[in-house]
């Protein structure tokens, strides 16, 4: 019996998840990620928030479905409607009436068919929840789900020194574990900050992105697709008579800079931020980044440096 095959990234398909509390921008960012996830297919927007995708329709270009039955079962249909139309990428916002809804029916299980024991009730929704996981593993295209947290206020001292009031989000609102079937888990605060809990990709673990956007999901879609070369001499050769292009770089945008900040985060080694500061001199130089641009770069490095030396990082 033979059934094993080299594995490979060339079919793999993103599931990931953000969440946090109200105000947080989940669905913008969301939207921002799918679009450079997408790379200019088309997006299906599974809106549950009662209309809150369509204010964005003016920033993105994306098909959506509100949502009235909130139910596992209208969730697994609209999932299965966005696979069968072709949809590259599927935001589902939010999961969390899902679980909402799910909880409900529980409550009302337990008290129609088990005395009130809502133990008992869980035989029948344990199934539930794992269709819906499933109908989310199962989608053809990427997947991108935003989660609720549940929210409490705590008192900080801001920059003069006075307390105030600062809203935080605790665990996301969905089923415990559900983290597991993600590849990727994004901790948005109301700073707009995304904290990275969970990173296959290896790149971006624990790592801090400041209002993740479309080059954030080029950089993911890069990883899906990127493979090992089985002949790299071939490779070599390829590169090496491959007509040199024209030698005046055109100059950095802010979408450059986030691809920048984005590398600079992802690095684990000296030797990578050594080359990354080569790297930035040389492109001044050239006239790529300017002084401001540079000096941006090269302060976000020695920070890096600084957090590899204490071990932060």
């Amino acid at each position: 019996m033979s059934g094993f095959q080299r594995a490979t990234k060339a079919a793999a398909k993103l599931r990931a998840a953000v969440f946090g509390p109200s105000g947080a921008g989940k669905t913008f960012s969301s939207l921002r990620i799918a679009t450079g996830l997408a790379d200019g297919q088309p997006i299906a927007f599974i809106d549950t928030e009662r209309g809150s995708a369509s204010k964005y329709a003016d920033h993105f270009e994306f098909d959506v479905l509100e949502l009235d039955d909130k139910s596992i079962d209208g969730y697994v249909q609209a999932i299965t409607v966005a696979a069968a139309e072709g949809y590259a990428v599927l935001i589902i916002d939010s999961l969390s009436h899902a679980w909402q809804q799910l909880l409900e029916e529980i409550d009302k299980l337990a008290k129609a068919k088990y005395r009130g024991n809502t133990w008992s009730a869980w035989s029948e929704g344990t199934p539930l929840q794992r269709r819906l996981v499933d109908a989310i593993l199962n989608f053809p295209g990427h997947v991108l789900a935003t989660m609720r947290s549940k929210t409490e206020w705590q008192t900080s001292s801001d920059s003069t020194g006075k307390n105030r009031p600062v809203r935080v989000g605790l665990a996301p609102e969905q089923g415990k574990g559900v983290e597991y079937e993600f590849d990727l888990l994004l901790e948005i605060s109301t700073e707009h900050i995304a904290n990275v809990i969970k990173d296959r990709t290896g790149k971006f673990q624990d790592k801090l992105i400041d209002k993740p956007g479309e080059m954030f999901g080029n950089m993911l879609r890069e990883w899906l697709t990127e493979t090992r070369d089985a002949n790299p001499a071939k490779k070599a050769a390829a590169k090496k008579a491959k007509p040199a292009s024209d030698p005046t770089p055109p100059v950095a945008d802010d979408a450059a800079m986030e691809k920048a900040t984005l590398a600079i985060l992802a690095a684990q080694t000296a030797a990578e931020l050594k080359k990354f500061t080569l790297a930035v001199h040389t492109r001044q130089d050239q006239g790529f980044y300017t002084s401001d641009q540079a000096q941006q770069l090269l302060d976000m490095l020695d920070d890096k440096a600084d957090a590899m030396k204490s071990g932060k990082s």
